[in-house]
């Protein structure tokens, strides 16, 4: 079973907070491993997650796990070398459930190192 690639240096920035509260729906809740929290973003399209790593990484599978009735209709991985243009990795389309989620990045892009994704 592969590690998490997400490290106390990865950076994190998101398209929006719920209300801008970010003490109860910050993007911090997203690794927190508590099933009990997690980030909410305000509505509308699209939203987004980026994160920056503090080294090259390969991603061959994404996790995500949405709460029932809020999830995205559509995915996409994107990644990029440092200083380098963001290309599509994968396109994935999630069930609307609270259950966690495996998206295999076995499209263009796997297995090549990345810097942002």
């Amino acid at each position: 079973m592969a590690s998490s690639l997400i490290c106390s240096e990865t950076q994190s920035r998101v398209s929006s907070v719920l209300n801008r509260d970010v003490k109860q729906f910050g993007k911090k809740f997203m690794f927190d491993s508590n099933e009990e929290t997690c980030w909410n973003s305000d509505q509308g399209d699209p939203q987004w997650v980026t994160l920056e790593f503090p080294q090259s990484v390969k991603v061959s599978d994404l996790k995500v796990q949405f709460q029932g009735g809020f999830s995205s209709k559509t995915c996409r991985l994107e990644g990029r070398p440092k200083d380098g243009d963001f290309g599509v990795i994968s396109q994935f389309y999630p069930e609307d459930n609270n259950s966690l989620q495996i998206s295999h990045t076995g499209g263009p892009g796997c297995g090549q190192s990345k810097n942002s994704v």
